[in-house]
């Protein structure tokens, strides 16, 4: 908690906005040249700065269909790297982090590092699951020792727990708390609830009972909306990508009038009775 407290200068909940990076080279969906890629990036940090978020989280959302864990190339590697360096050049002093799709947690440890970010956002940290791309398995104790080996320590682990987009069956005897028990005892920095898919929000009473269970901090990473916000209000923080969106969906382009609207309903939930 102290690590993630001080990174973001405790706020809470601190709000962290998705920026979708375009479809990288290597991808099916690629038309872009790394260059228009990076400066679409950079177009929407720029919008983040004015509206004045706590973190931004950069993620290869577009490169459908995901590649597995260790099959992730080099190629996305020195991709999102670039467009990591320069979105930290926007945005030098606010807490950035990464995320590779799919499951390519390693991959992101080392990007961030490069680019100078602050944490990354890892699935598969604790028990199995069947994803979209396949079963993933749990990668505790490889990434941080990977972690480690590379001298990137300063760099926040936060893992997805009954992850979205996957089945669970594997672990149904775990409830959420008990994996989230788990993560933490296995040093997760941050853990992460979501919905069953992007765009579907969290149940509030899970994370209610998860911030009972564990002394770690607890984001929420998926469903928030301007709407709903207030019920997450005890989160560390909130992962927001499809509502700061045209239409709330997450394939449309970032939206400054949807983020704007919602840090200002933000300023006005605080000191609300609705706000702790």
């Amino acid at each position: 908690m102290k690590a993630f407290t001080s990174l973001f200068k405790g706020i809470g909940p601190a709000i962290i906005g998705m920026i979708h990076v375009k479809p990288l080279p290597g991808s099916p969906m690629c038309t872009m040249s790394i260059e228009d890629i990076t400066g679409f990036a950079e177009e929407e940090a720029h919008l983040y700065k004015e509206a004045h978020v706590d973190g931004c989280l950069i993620e290869n959302m577009y490169d459908l269909p995901y590649l597995h864990t260790e099959s992730v190339g080099p190629e996305t590697v020195a991709a999102m790297t670039r467009v990591c360096t320069k979105v930290r050049e926007v945005l030098p002093k606010l807490p950035l982090g990464v995320q590779i799709l799919a499951g390519a947690n390693r991959q992101a440890i080392a990007v961030a590092l490069a680019a100078g970010l602050d944490f990354i956002r890892a699935e598969g940290f604790v028990f199995s699951h069947i994803a979209d791309e396949g079963q993933m398995d749990a990668c505790a104790g490889s990434l941080l020792r990977y972690r480690k080996n590379i001298g990137a320590q300063n760099i926040l682990v936060f893992t997805d727990i009954k992850k979205k987009h996957s089945s669970h069956e594997i672990t149904a005897d775990l409830s959420t708390s008990e994996t989230a028990k788990a993560a933490e005892f296995f040093s997760s920095d941050g853990i992460i609830l979501t919905g069953s898919a992007t765009g579907v929000a969290a149940d509030p009473y899970e994370l209610n009972t998860v911030k009972q269970e564990v002394k770690s901090p607890v984001l929420v990473g998926s469903g928030i909306t301007a709407n709903n916000v207030h019920l997450f209000a005890k989160a560390s923080g909130l992962i927001v990508g499809s509502h700061f969106k045209e239409n709330g969906i997450w394939s449309g382009n970032l939206c400054p009038q949807r983020v704007n609207d919602f840090m200002n309903k933000i300023h006005d939930l605080k000191g609300s009775s609705l706000w702790p």
